[in-house]
């Protein structure tokens, strides 16, 4: 491939990623037809790799691909539809005529969110659509991403758009009455997706590599979308606020190291002042809610073990606030731990032995060896730390219980 080659692909490849979503969101706002918007698309890009390099690339790349895929989704709808065929063309036109410059194009991700997330999409095939629709990624790339067989993923992604179409799911922003619950299942499927590439921090498994990054995408993207709520900007400060400490998280022999012990020096800067920033916007407007109240735990943890000062009260405050927010076994868990930490480790254990249906739950056997130790129940301890090693996948969290590191202060 030759230089200009490989130039004009780079661009057509940063213009893919930038505009992907929004464009995807135009063309199929009208149709609901997510399917045959994603071919036209991909037929835009195509063109777009085939003749930008003889007649350069336009001043406007982003106008010249809606355009094409415009009148890729008008032919389409014309070969399906003989009879409509003139219907169709003028309505392809006036679009056309209807275009603004690229920069004014009205940002149509955030409904093409509402969609994905929409009560009549599976719960399981959210997040791997907001992924494939706003972001581009292969139904291939999600599977690997989700641990989860290619075809079985695909099919989950079929019936998904299949669903959308069929039910005349609306490309719209809810009533405002209606905007927070419903970003909240927006955030959640984008928290979920960032679940999942929790591995890929430990480096347990590589087939996660990259979906951190895509998922910080989509989290300031919602943020950018919509800044007047809060909790978009909480998910991004909890998310930013992880993320910091990737490098920190592992030795050189991929040993886990947990926060009370990691070198701050190695922890991403930038990524908190911009996780502090954000917080500090969501603050302002006085609605506390589930992940304002996580990225603020995090931010706490962080202040914790930067300066050296022992918070344990104000955490043990503000898991109590998660607690009525988001009562899941996770945040139940984490809240027992914090409040041993506080000193009270009986109350402690009767929080733990009070969550039902939790002896599969790996972090809940590695909460009460830390509780346990805390009581000094040093046997009782390593018998829960071992059930815990032996619920994890991960070779470093298995070591570091089995070394007895929920003992370290």
């Amino acid at each position: 491939m030759d230089e200009t080659r490989r130039d004009t692909a780079a661009q057509a490849t940063l213009a893919a990623r930038e505009s992907y979503g929004k464009l995807l969101a135009i063309l199929a706002a009208r149709t609901r037809d997510v399917a045959a918007a994603e071919d036209a698309l991909a037929d835009a890009f195509a063109a777009a790799l085939a003749q930008w390099p003889q007649s350069g690339v336009p001043a406007n790349p982003v106008g010249w691909l809606l355009t094409v895929a415009r009148r890729s989704v008008g032919h389409a709808a014309a070969r399906r539809h003989t009879a409509d065929r003139s219907f169709a063309m003028v309505q392809m036109l006036e679009d056309e005529r209807n275009d603004q410059a690229a920069d004014g194009y009205c940002d149509d991700r955030l409904k093409l969110m509402f969609a994905c997330t929409h009560p009549a999409i599976a719960e399981d095939a959210q997040a791997p659509l907001m992924l494939q629709t706003v972001l581009g990624l292969d139904a291939a790339r999600i599977a690997e991403s989700f641990l989860v067989a290619p075809a079985s993923m695909g099919q989950r992604l079929v019936r998904a758009k299949r669903r959308i179409r069929e039910a005349g799911i609306a490309f719209a922003i809810p009533e405002a009455e209606e905007i927070p619950a419903r970003l909240s299942v927006v955030l959640s499927a984008i928290y979920a997706a960032y679940g999942s590439a929790w591995d890929e921090v430990a480096g347990a498994d590589p087939r996660l590599a990259g979906l951190a990054s895509e998922t910080i995408w989509l989290a300031r993207l919602v943020a950018h979308l919509a800044p007047d709520q809060p909790e978009a900007l909480g998910l991004l400060s909890l998310i930013l606020h992880c993320e910091a400490r990737r490098a920190a998280r592992r030795g050189a022999d991929d040993a886990f190291i947990p926060l009370r012990d990691q070198d701050v020096a190695l922890w991403s800067r930038e990524m908190m002042a911009e996780a502090e920033a954000a917080l500090r916007s969501a603050a302002r407007a006085a609605q506390p809610g589930r992940f304002q109240t996580e990225a603020a735990i995090q931010s706490l943890h962080a202040q914790s073990r930067i300066t050296g000062e022992r918070l344990h009260g104000p955490l043990l405050q503000l898991y109590n606030v998660l607690a009525r927010f988001a009562p899941t076994t996770g945040v139940l868990v984490a809240r027992a731990v914090a409040l041993a930490e506080n000193g009270e480790a009986d109350a402690a254990m009767l929080q733990l032995d009070a969550i039902t249906a939790a002896e599969a739950y790996q972090p809940w056997w590695a909460a009460r060896a830390r509780v346990l130790w805390l009581s000094h129940q040093e046997s009782a301890a390593r018998e829960a730390a071992t059930r815990a090693a032996g619920l994890s996948s991960d070779p470093g969290i298995r070591r570091f219980l089995l070394a007895g590191g929920y003992q370290t202060a």
